[in-house]
């Protein structure tokens, strides 16, 4: 659909719209057979949040690029380094953020 004309399509379909249609029961019955929802495993996503963190950290351990970008940030001072460790920083925030939304969007 075109967003010019979705207020006029759903004005349209609204109005031409009579109520449910009689089923005699149909979609009642069908409900009530559906295997109940299944609840969602936490776990997964906790252990690969932790997994990951784990990696990274210990990938980075002996960078000098974050030590002397957390240096640098813990002094006040805005160096290559210390600017670098920020973007990656908020990038990754920014992502996160784009994920959560994405993931609850498709519930």
């Amino acid at each position: 659909m075109n967003e010019l004309h979705d207020n006029e399509i759903e004005a349209l379909l609204r109005r031409g719209f009579g109520g449910p249609v009689p089923d005699a029961g149909f979609s009642e019955q069908v409900m009530r057979r559906l295997p109940p929802r299944r609840r969602r495993i936490a776990w997964p996503l906790w252990g690969g949040l932790l997994a990951g963190t784990g990696a990274c950290w210990l990938s980075l351990l002996r960078s000098p690029l974050l030590h002397a970008g957390w240096r640098a940030w813990l002094h006040g001072d805005w160096s290559a380094p210390a600017i670098a460790l920020l973007l990656a920083a908020g990038g990754l925030s920014l992502l996160t953020c784009w994920w959560s939304a994405t993931e609850a969007g498709e519930r």
